[in-house]
């Protein structure tokens, strides 16, 4: 059976609203090769007190303990919220094959410095269950503003 990338969105919709649940900011993100997921990971940024625990340097760092390989070569990283610069740049320095992310991010996404922060070969797919990914992070901030 082949899973399309709605299916994998929606496991990726499933670590973020996982995060949520935890008070992180919610964004999940999942790592697929030959079909099959091989990582999953939300945000921890609050959890373990580090910035950089976002949840496509965690789901790309379990990817590539998975494969005992620092490339992702044939791999697709799903994140819900399209990523930041650093994560950007991790998932050229890993050359994942593709990107799949929901919502854009204005203020913060990747592509607020432009394309060329991730690999030449990497193909980028956006929009992915876009309103579905956008509420979650709207929740979240109206629900903490209200704090």
């Amino acid at each position: 059976m082949f899973f399309t990338d709605e299916f994998f969105m929606k496991q990726a919709l499933i670590q973020a609203q996982e995060a949520f649940d935890k008070g992180e900011v919610p964004i999940g993100a999942v790592v697929v090769c030959n079909n099959q997921i091989i990582a999953r990971a939300h945000n921890q940024i609050e959890t373990l007190q580090d910035p950089t625990a976002h949840a496509e340097m965690l789901a790309i760092t379990s990817a590539t303990e998975f494969l005992g390989a620092k490339y992702l070569h044939d791999c697709t990283l799903y994140v819900t919220i399209e990523p930041c610069p650093m994560c950007a740049g991790a998932a050229y320095w890993a050359q994942i094959s593709k990107i799949v992310y929901g919502a854009s991010e204005e203020k913060r996404g990747y592509t607020v410095i432009g394309q060329q922060i991730l690999h030449p070969k990497t193909i980028v797919r956006a929009g992915v269950y876009e309103q579905e990914c956008q509420a979650l992070m709207q929740d979240f901030f109206f629900d903490l503003r209200k704090k």
